[in-house]
């Protein structure tokens, strides 16, 4: 059954995807890039992303993934010198059913970061893990606090959790259900957010909030000023010969490191879970780290091609690798781990996507794990929600991970 179906899989992929960027152009058609969509719409379709598995017989699986993967390393271009971890336990709560660490290690030589490493309660012996990714939300403020539980909350974090999470932060509830849980801040946010007093004051002068003593109000000018100056960044970031996705994803992989330093934790059942960038992190985490062994993407899983009509205006610099069409579009990418369990859960109204992108994005990976031979390690489910991930996602997602963790 599983042969006779997976041409017609194959078919229905590619089907859609040729479809999804059909446009009619009329006078009232209009694009972000004015004139020029139909030449970048065109490069992106003919792209052939050589290395997908879908794009030819692979007779050794694990060759195709090491190409892969050593392609994608090539294209993020951020390798730096390795450094020792020297990790630190700066302090600790104990919670219901888990105790909260806050922990600090190296990530190269030139930053650390912070994370919390949540231990559950009576554990015996080593458990699985999950490295848990926090959003974006133009929220740089804080990165691993819009995940966990902290005390002593002010209302901006308060806000932006019931907003995305249905007021619930979900490494918590993954902590209570057994799991060793890190939730690290990445680059850009929490402990390694910008340091305003280290920029030009000719690029802050216009945040008057920066002034205020409303921890609110400083926050809300905080946000709004890191979101302007991704723009600057980015080009600095791109001119100095890597790119911003290199940065996150190492991050990503030192938290593995850092979790295998932990007694408590069971080497061979670590899993990451995460929304919106968090997502995105945990589609290329899983993908590109072997150690991983599942996978939970919420609210960032697309086609690229299916992005290039008028799906990009309101998306971070933090998600762009030059030249990847030409090799692996998103879903290709999280392939590189199959079949190891992957999960991805879509919102039919999140406006970052169309439904066809994460349609097609989803039937490709179906596909792949089809053609593998194992389709039950693959699942997609679209909640009618806009881009959120809420109480009945993550629960949904942590039923995943307690069955194939």
């Amino acid at each position: 059954m599983q042969n006779r179906m997976f041409p017609f899989l194959l078919f229905l992929c590619f089907l859609i995807i040729n479809m999804e960027n059909q446009v009619v152009f009329t006078q009232d058609n209009k694009f972000d890039v004015g004139q020029f969509y139909g030449m970048l719409q065109h490069h992106a379709d003919t792209e052939d992303m050589a290395l997908s598995y879908l794009a030819k017989e692979w007779p050794e699986r694990e060759q195709w993934r090491i190409l892969g993967r050593a392609k994608m390393q090539e294209l993020l271009a951020f390798q730096p010198e390795s450094v020792a971890l020297e990790p630190d336990i700066l302090d600790s709560t104990h919670k219901d059913g888990y105790t909260r660490f806050l922990v600090r290690y190296a990530v190269t030589p030139f930053r650390s970061t912070e994370a919390y490493l949540l231990i559950p309660d009576g554990l015996t012996e080593p458990a699985p893990a999950v490295i848990a990714l926090h959003d974006h939300s133009a929220f740089y403020y804080y990165g691993k606090e819009k995940i966990t539980e902290t005390e002593n909350r002010p209302q901006a974090l308060v806000d932006i959790i019931e907003k995305m999470y249905e007021g619930r932060p979900f490494a918590d509830e993954v902590a209570r259900r057994g799991f060793v849980v890190l939730c690290p801040d990445v680059f850009y946010f929490g402990s390694q957010k910008l340091d305003v007093n280290q920029i030009p004051e000719n690029f802050t002068d216009d945040f008057s909030g920066f002034q205020s003593e409303d921890i609110n109000e400083y926050i809300a000018a905080y946000n709004s000023f890191c979101g302007s100056h991704e723009n600057i960044l980015a080009r600095y970031i791109f001119a100095s010969g890597i790119t911003w996705p290199g940065i996150l994803f190492y991050d990503d992989r030192r938290a593995v490191d850092y979790l295998l330093t932990r007694p408590e934790v069971d080497a061979d059942r670590i899993g990451c879970m995460g929304l919106s960038l968090g997502g995105f992190r945990s589609a290329h985490l899983f993908g590109l780290d072997p150690r991983l062994k599942v996978g939970v993407v919420a609210g960032w899983m697309t086609t690229y091609p299916g992005q290039i009509n008028n799906h990009l205006s309101h998306h971070t610099w933090m998600i762009y690798v030059p030249r990847q069409l030409t090799y692996l579009d998103l879903p290709d990418v999280a392939s590189l781990n199959a079949p190891n369990p992957l999960l991805v859960i879509n919102c039919r109204q999140d406006g970052l996507y169309t439904v066809n992108a994460m349609q097609t994005a989803a039937y490709k990976l179906e596909a792949i794990y089809q053609k593998m031979g194992e389709p039950e390690k693959f699942r997609a489910i679209m909640y009618d929600v806009p881009h959120m991930l809420n109480i009945k996602m993550q629960n949904d997602a942590i039923d995943w991970l307690i069955k194939w963790l």
